[in-house]
């Protein structure tokens, strides 16, 4: 059979505070009802999701997830980014709602994807869609001539390494502290040959995951120590989105 669709159905504490999340990421509400039960279908494009309410439920302990497939990561992200922007000032990395950057998944065979974690607590795991054609599926910074990259074309070291595990754990399992104590290992002893680029991802990623661990004070450190990483003028190229990135976690950071 062709065009069969499945529609995720998510637990949330309030399907109105749900459904106004969901608005400013671009959805439109094609039902609702109050009663007998509260529930909330919401609609952007071809992505279908669906909420029940539920009385004193606990976002912080939902298990509610589903798995989104796009051809074009990067765009969605951007489309989703561009309405936390303009409703909130800033796209959220802690707490409830947030959402992560695109990077490349060690546990999704390398492709790309991100996460939205919406006022339910429901992760919303949004992955590049499966293709013969691998090099549009892998993101993070472009690899470099010469240096020893693996068959994805992801650059190879105990940083790549430390930050691939780093994402596994944080963006995929939600464990930030052990996300933290990884790129801590790495990061306090750094190769002469690491990336620049990747030195400053790896950095402004440890800022993000502070402050999922309201831990400000080392999310300022880590934004210093990305500061200080030389780069050329190729380099900033490439690394202009996490410049940008780093430049919104630095406004979010309380004042100390």
């Amino acid at each position: 059979m062709a065009d069969e669709l499945t529609v995720p159905l998510l637990p949330c504490a309030s399907i109105d505070t749900v459904a106004d999340f969901y608005r400013v990421l671009g959805f439109q509400v094609t039902h609702r009802q109050s009663r007998p039960n509260p529930y909330v279908a919401l609609q952007r494009e071809d992505l279908h999701l669906h909420f029940f309410g539920l009385p004193d439920f606990d976002p912080a302990t939902s298990y509610g997830s589903c798995l989104v497939l796009v051809p074009d990561v990067a765009a969605l992200h951007a489309a989703f980014a561009e309405g936390m922007r303009a409703a909130y000032g800033r796209v959220p990395v802690a707490g409830i709602p947030r959402m992560t950057r695109p990077r490349p998944r060690r546990n999704a065979d390398g492709l790309t994807g991100f996460s939205v974690v919406d006022p339910g607590g429901n992760w919303i795991r949004v992955s590049a869609r499966p293709s013969t054609d691998r090099s549009a599926e892998v993101g993070g910074p472009p690899p470099v001539p010469g240096r020893a990259e693996n068959r994805t074309g992801a650059p190879r070291g105990r940083l790549a390494d430390a930050l691939r595990n780093a994402v596994v754990q944080a963006d995929s399992r939600g464990d930030h502290r052990q996300a933290a104590k990884i790129l801590d290992g790495a990061l306090a002893r750094p190769d002469a040959d690491d990336d620049p680029v990747l030195a400053v991802e790896a950095l402004v990623y440890r800022a993000e995951i502070a402050m999922a661990l309201d831990d400000p004070d080392m999310a300022r450190t880590a934004l210093d120590r990305a500061r200080r990483v030389p780069l050329s003028d190729l380099h900033r190229d490439r690394a202009a989105d996490t410049l940008r990135h780093a430049a919104e976690l630095d406004a979010g950071i309380p004042p100390g």
